[in-house]
């Protein structure tokens, strides 16, 4: 009888678990990673839930989150991904209380571990110009490398937004890119004439040969006609580096970052740096303001004659 009240519990936990993801997909419009990293997130706290005794995560009360938390510090887990377990689990409960399943919330008062402040991996415009300018563009797949580069570093785009694109997507007349970002949010990003460039001589020199007649929606495609994905475009970017003689591990986020903090370098107002990352909150992307702050200081150390 105990082990049949256990598997019922078990079964109305991942009921409960599969509507709030699919409550999340149909109200935010996020994407499958996100989804799954929720869905990855309260899923192993309910298995330690269950295997320590308690009833599971519907039932869950605060000490029993409380025990769960403490063994993940007591395991040395990183305080972002605890803070990040955190924000999924009020985000559960509040579902759970919504549709009237629960009457409290235990995380209500539960503090979010302070986060070490983490400041992006850059690179300077000298880097940035050596990395572009590592593929070989007298070759299609090189001409289309360069035209990624040349667009990520020119938009800040997510690299998944970059892989992603569609012909269509791109205006080369009003010279800016549409873009879905997360959550579903569309924002418009203008591309510099550089940039432009090179997209038009890729469209034009490469992209037909690298469908060698396939017909393909994606703006950027393999040499199988396919669309590219985020692992292989890490992969280019790892090779350029190289090529350019970067020695620091990069990724293309880290063009991202560096789009960002030239842009501040630079004299770009914060928020529309905000507006051009597609970031919800600001607070995000003040993070960069740390990055050109502490490359201002070092300028100014090496130039000033009392730096």
């Amino acid at each position: 009888m105990a082990l049949e009240q256990s598997d019922a519990g078990r079964d109305q936990g991942g009921t409960l678990l599969d509507a709030f993801i699919d409550a999340l997909w149909l109200e935010d419009g996020l994407s499958r990673n996100t989804l799954e990293s929720y869905r990855r997130d309260l899923r192993q706290c309910d298995r330690w839930l269950r295997a320590h005794g308690a009833s599971g995560l519907h039932a869950a009360l605060k000490p029993d989150l409380l025990r769960y938390l403490h063994a993940r510090f007591e395991a040395r887990a990183r305080s972002s991904s605890t803070a990040r377990l955190l924000s999924s689990l009020r985000r559960y409960f509040a579902f759970l209380v919504r549709e009237h399943v629960r009457q409290t919330d235990p995380t209500s008062d539960i503090e979010a571990p302070r986060r070490a402040q983490r400041l992006p991996r850059s690179l300077t415009e000298a880097d940035v110009e050596a990395l572009l300018g590592a593929p070989d563009t007298a070759d299609a797949l090189g001409l289309r490398d360069k035209a990624m580069l040349e667009l990520l570093y020119a938009s800040g785009l997510r690299v998944s937004e970059l892989v992603s694109l569609s012909a269509g997507q791109l205006s080369q007349d009003m010279g800016v890119v549409r873009v879905l970002g997360k959550g579903a949010r569309e924002r418009l990003v203008p591309v510099g004439e550089e940039a432009l460039y090179w997209v038009r001589r890729y469209l034009l020199e490469a992209r037909a040969a690298l469908l060698a007649g396939r017909v393909s929606e994606a703006l950027f495609v393999t040499a199988r006609g396919e669309s590219m994905t985020r692992q292989a475009f890490w992969y280019l970017v790892k090779r350029y580096a190289a090529r350019a003689g970067i020695p620091a591990a990069i990724s293309p986020h880290t063009l991202r970052h560096a789009f960002a903090t030239h842009l501040l370098n630079h004299g770009a107002d914060l928020r529309v740096v905000q507006l051009l990352l597609g970031h919800a909150d600001i607070s995000t992307t003040q993070i960069y303001t740390h990055v050109a702050r502490e490359r201002l200081k070092q300028l100014h150390a090496r130039h000033h004659p009392r730096g």
